[in-house]
């Protein structure tokens, strides 16, 4: 089985503010992140509305280092910052904080990373010539770029990966490194992931798919998993990264816990290029196969962190995936891309950071948007008022599913 593995940091950036706290009462208050997009560039868009984390990260970051990264990249290296302090471990890196530098790791997500940076570059090379083009857009359009930031950051050597599996991105990244570590090659992980699509091109393709949510968002959140009036997603961008550690590490250090990285599962729908699954036949084999990963049992869960995106067909697949699971037991279920929007390569990671947080906190947020609930979904959603997790069982899953049928499934456990 290989070595336990513990998370022990975590760090947030999302629509709900910068940091773990903002985020964690933005979700227990019941508050959404989603904003209309005000810019130029999206007024002609039939759908103005967004996800969008409220202050500029590079502004938060040194000038020249900012410079040279990505939105997403920005992203990812403000919450790997704050994961890594949370940790325990000494600002500036590896080397401050005594780690051998090959021995940690860096997973992260990512779809496309920042897709305006090589919009950016193709603008102004019809304008102004193959001179304009910065000679940095190469290194800054690759979906790698978070990874290698961070790695960069605090001198991280032991290895940097990014993992693309469309919105199932963020999750597959966690469990990657679970094995990681479980199988020797690192003691420490930054696991995670991170976006910045926000992007007239992509918002306007999601859009024609007629996959967006549209609305006034001072109204309440356009996105409404689970719900009757449910309409499509909303896009969102931002980053959540982890701190996984091997048990025996964290303990001899004396690290705080939030609780075990106990397993994980894929699986692949082989059904249609956008559309899941409806018999959920996949998503419950990714269920499944994370609960024995876990060496656990359906009964040992207390609480589902749904993918829920809002979309018709999504939630409900994935409701039929978890009643097939649970075999009618009703276990409680939450959805966050209510508060968020959908973060894509970031959503699995910070869904599972929030899922780190109730097992911890012993506490589940409620679902927002969902005033009510559709009745073909059948399960027990939590809404309205954040309920206390059941005491009997010690497992929680976090969901991601993705464009062309990928699932990925996270299992957490509670630790004493």
């Amino acid at each position: 089985m290989g070595r336990r593995v513990v998370v022990t940091g975590l760090g947030a950036v999302t629509p709900l503010g910068v940091g773990v706290d903002d985020l964690w009462r933005g979700l227990l208050e019941g508050r959404h992140g989603i904003r209309e997009l005000a810019g130029e560039e999206f007024r002609e868009l039939p759908v103005r509305v967004a996800g969008t984390v409220p202050v500029d990260p590079a502004a938060l970051l040194p000038g020249p280092a900012a410079r040279r990264m990505n939105r997403a990249a920005q992203f990812a290296v403000l919450a790997a910052r704050e994961a890594w302090g949370d940790a325990g471990f000494a600002p500036g890196g590896t080397r401050e904080s005594g780690l051998d530098p090959g021995r940690v790791g860096v997973s992260l997500g990512a779809i496309l990373g920042d897709a305006s940076v090589l919009v950016g570059g193709d603008r102004r090379l019809r304008e102004k010539g193959p001179r304009a083009v910065s000679p940095l857009t190469t290194p800054m359009t690759v979906p790698s770029q978070a990874a290698s930031q961070v790695s960069l950051d605090l001198h991280i050597t032991g290895e940097a990966r990014t993992v693309t599996s469309a919105c199932a991105s963020g999750t597959e990244a966690i469990g990657q490194a679970v094995d990681r570590i479980r199988y020797g090659r690192v003691d420490v992980a930054l696991a995670g992931g991170a976006e910045a699509v926000v992007t007239p091109a992509i918002m306007a393709s999601f859009a024609a798919m007629r996959a967006l949510a549209a609305g006034e968002p001072t109204e309440g959140s356009p996105s409404r998993p689970f719900a009757k009036d449910r309409a499509g997603f909303v896009n969102g961008e931002g980053a959540g990264v982890l701190v996984l550690e091997a048990e025996d590490h964290a303990r001899a250090r004396g690290a705080r816990v939030y609780c075990e990285a106990a397993g994980w599962g894929l699986s692949a729908d082989a059904h249609h290029v956008a559309a899941p699954d409806p018999s959920g036949t996949g998503i419950a084999l990714a269920l499944r196969r994370a609960l024995r990963d876990a060496g656990g049992h359906a009964g040992d869960v207390v609480h589902v962190n749904a993918h829920a995106t809002a979309t018709i067909d999504g939630d409900l697949a994935e409701a039929v995936a978890l009643r097939a699971v649970f075999n009618g037991r009703n276990v409680p279920v939450t959805g966050l891309k209510g508060h968020l929007g959908h973060l894509q390569g970031a959503a699995g990671a910070v869904e599972a950071l929030a899922t780190a947080l109730t097992l911890h906190h012993a506490v589940i947020p409620p679902t927002v948007g969902c005033a009510e609930l559709d009745d073909t979904i059948l399960l027990d959603v939590v809404r309205d008022t954040p309920r206390h997790l059941p005491p009997d069982g010690d497992l929680a899953l976090s969901n991601s599913f993705g464009f062309g049928g990928h699932n990925a499934v996270l299992a957490l456990r509670k630790l004493e």
